[in-house]
């Protein structure tokens, strides 16, 4: 069933409240709605949020090597990290896309995770440095890559995660009424024991970089050839193998739901405006060894 979009908080993140009401769109950005933010030393006095500009590259619809997204993210790291040695302060970062078949491995992966040869992957294995398991990414799987300045939100890595999460968890359960939730000790957002969101990243100086995985159409066979995220007791799921009893919407019509949720709630929870930016400057950006 998919139901109207509503802001409502699934869950605290912890250390502020969010309160939020419907504005209308606009046609070049998109920001969060008006909201009050209560810190938990202001004795309830709520202040005025303080909204950030995220230039955002989004490709929802376009299928992107994965090597090809990865060097994107690690151009814009490097700028901003020469921005903050002249002491200057530049905007957040949104990248958004699909990613060709691909296995990534993260910082704490092991070879026994993999049910395939690595010398003969079924397809493109890449090492990477975010945290986290081996994943796989495809077609059908919206990939979210902010790149942030922490230094300007929160300087918590246990927070950054858990607002992630909460961009998903309120995704699936506004607009898909998906009953989603997080996992004591683990990354990621579930329904039930079924992962389906993988979540990794890296920061570096607090600057984010990699980040969040939706399945939504996702064919999700090439999961079995991996442990996904390393847990061997839980399986992965996707929005529209949720659904399939109960909606008769294509694959495309889910993609496009889920995109402008995702959209919507990642200006909600970071309290970003979006500024669209054309996606051919992405390709003009230096490459960066990976």
């Amino acid at each position: 069933m998919i139901v109207p979009l509503n802001f409502s908080l699934s869950s605290s993140i912890p250390p502020w409240t969010i309160h939020t009401s419907r504005s209308a769109g606009t046609n070049t950005s998109l920001r969060p709605t008006a909201s009050l933010i209560t810190t938990p030393d202001s004795n309830s006095s709520p202040q005025q949020s303080s909204i950030r500009k995220c230039e955002c590259y989004d490709m929802y619809k376009q299928v992107v090597p994965f090597a090809e997204a990865w060097a994107w993210q690690k151009s814009i790291l490097e700028d901003r990290k020469t921005l903050i040695d002249d002491n200057q302060d530049g905007s957040d970062t949104l990248i958004m896309l699909q990613h060709q078949p691909v296995y990534t491995l993260g910082t704490a992966s092991t070879e026994n995770n993999l049910n395939f040869d690595v010398k003969d992957p079924p397809f493109p294995l890449y090492h990477t440095e975010r945290g986290g398991e081996v994943t796989y990414h495809g077609p059908g799987q919206l990939v979210m890559y902010p790149i942030m300045n922490l230094r300007f939100h929160e300087m918590d890595l246990h927070w950054y995660l858990r607002a992630l999460e909460e961009v998903v968890i309120r995704v699936l359960s506004s607009v898909f009424d998906l009953k989603a939730s997080r996992v004591t000790g683990l990354t990621g957002v579930w329904v039930g024991d079924n992962k389906l969101a993988a979540i990794g990243i890296r920061v570096s100086r607090w600057l984010t970089y990699h980040g969040l995985a939706l399945n939504v159409s996702t064919d999700l066979s090439p999961f079995s050839r991996i442990v996904p995220c390393g847990i061997k007791d839980r399986g992965v799921g996707s929005i529209k193998g949720l659904l399939s009893d109960s909606s008769s919407m294509s694959d495309g019509e889910l993609i496009d739901i889920a995109h402008e949720s995702l959209l919507k709630e990642f200006c909600e929870v970071f309290q970003v405006e979006l500024s669209q930016q054309p996606v051919s400057s992405l390709l003009r950006l230096p490459k960066r060894k990976q």
